[in-house]
Parts: C-alpha cells; sequence; structure tokens
C-alpha cells in the first residue's frame, strides 16, 4: 500500500512529493493531521462554537498548510499546520460572532494556569480562585454572588479590553501559551504578551475591588 512508503518519509519530504505531483499525499497528511484538528476544535469550543463546524474549518486550514508549505522559510511541517489549523478556526469563530464569553469555570483557569511570569502573587491568585470556586460547592447565596461575579466580568470585557486583548483572552482560554497566540493572530511575543498581563490585570481588579 502506498501510505506504507509514506510512513517512512518525514513530512517536509511529503511536501516535496506532493509539489512533483503526488496526488496521493495529500490524502495521507489530511489523514494523518485529523487528530490534532479534532482536538484543536475540542479546545475551540469553549468560543461558542459548534465542535463539526470547527473540525471542518480546521480541516479546510490543514488543506491550507499543505498548500502553502514552504519548506526552505517556514518552521516544521507541524508547527506550520497547528498554526493554519489554529487561525482557520479562530477566523471562523470571530465570524460566527458569539454573544457570551467563556464560563465561570473558564475563568477561573484562566488565574488557576498562571505561572510564575504572570505577574501574579501566588496567595493573591488562590484568593481569587477561592472567590470563583466551583458550583458544587457553593450555598445558594453564595451562587448569586457568583452568576453577580461573572456579569461583572463580562461587562469589564466589553468596556474595558481592547479589541486585542479580546482576541487574546479568547485564545488563552483554549489553553494556548502568548506565543502560539501571537501567531495565531499575527503579532510579535512581547505584545501579545503585555496584552496578556493587562487583560488579567484588568480582570482580577474587577474581581477584587
Amino acid at each position: 500500500m502506498i501510505y506504507k512508503d509514506y510512513e517512512k518519509c518525514s513530512d517536509e519530504e511529503l511536501i516535496i512529493r506532493q509539489r512533483d505531483g503526488e496526488e496521493a499525499v495529500t490524502d495521507y497528511i489530511m489523514d494523518k493531521y485529523k487528530n490534532l484538528v479534532r482536538n484543536k476544535a475540542k479546545s475551540m469550543y469553549i468560543l461558542g462554537a459548534d465542535r463539526e463546524d470547527l473540525i471542518q474549518e480546521g480541516m479546510i486550514g490543514l488543506f491550507k498548510a499543505i498548500r502553502d508549505y514552504d519548506t526552505g522559510r517556514d518552521a516544521s511541517f507541524s508547527t506550520f499546520a497547528d498554526l493554519c489549523v489554529s487561525r482557520q478556526m479562530y477566523t471562523a469563530v470571530q465570524a460566527a460572532g458569539r454573544q457570551k464569553h467563556a464560563p465561570l469555570n473558564t475563568y477561573i483557569s484562566l488565574y488557576a494556569g498562571g505561572s510564575e511570569n504572570d505577574g501574579f502573587d501566588k496567595g493573591e491568585e488562590w484568593e481569587l480562585i477561592n472567590n470563583l470556586i466551583s458550583k458544587s460547592e457553593r450555598s445558594p447565596e453564595e451562587l448569586v454572588i457568583d452568576r453577580e461575579n461573572v456579569e461583572l466580568l463580562e461587562k469589564v470585557i466589553e468596556k474595558e479590553l481592547s479589541s486585542f486583548e479580546k482576541q487574546v483572552l479568547d485564545l488563552h482560554l483554549t489553553g494556548m501559551s502568548y506565543s502560539q497566540i501571537a501567531k495565531v493572530l499575527g503579532r510579535d511575543d512581547k505584545s501579545t504578551d503585555n496584552a496578556l498581563q493587562r487583560m488579567k490585570a484588568k480582570l482580577k481588579k474587577a474581581i477584587l475591588k
């Protein structure tokens, strides 16, 4: 079977063969990276898009990666494919237009997933997380506070965050690092990281006010 032959080749070698007219290479790579697309769809799903639609968009992004990959200029094909798939999905999410941001447990993970470089003291970080603890552990009175916190966050997001900061927030909530976000949005690492810090500070200030 021809796929057995392809399994011995690197992605970059396969792309060269595809450019030389081996159309079956496209099908092989699409099949090889379909799980990447599905995993991306799972993470992007929290932004409010239909998962099957995201998978379809991701496969389009993967096809574009095969078409556009430059073996002499771009990073490894897997890295380039990851970027193309993420961009295609996020563009689709934006085009669909969501009305709500991520749910409460996602706001918690925004801070729970922080690192030493995020600029937050660990004590403050846990104080923030404890203020938005999961619903299963809250009393009816506290659940009202939870809803108020979510509404407050949504207002802050809409009124205080710039368009760029909202984009950074969206992608950060899918689990992307600031460097990955920068690539998807076509910005440099520093400006993206700065936007991430500004965004976190604004949301933190709103919650702890």
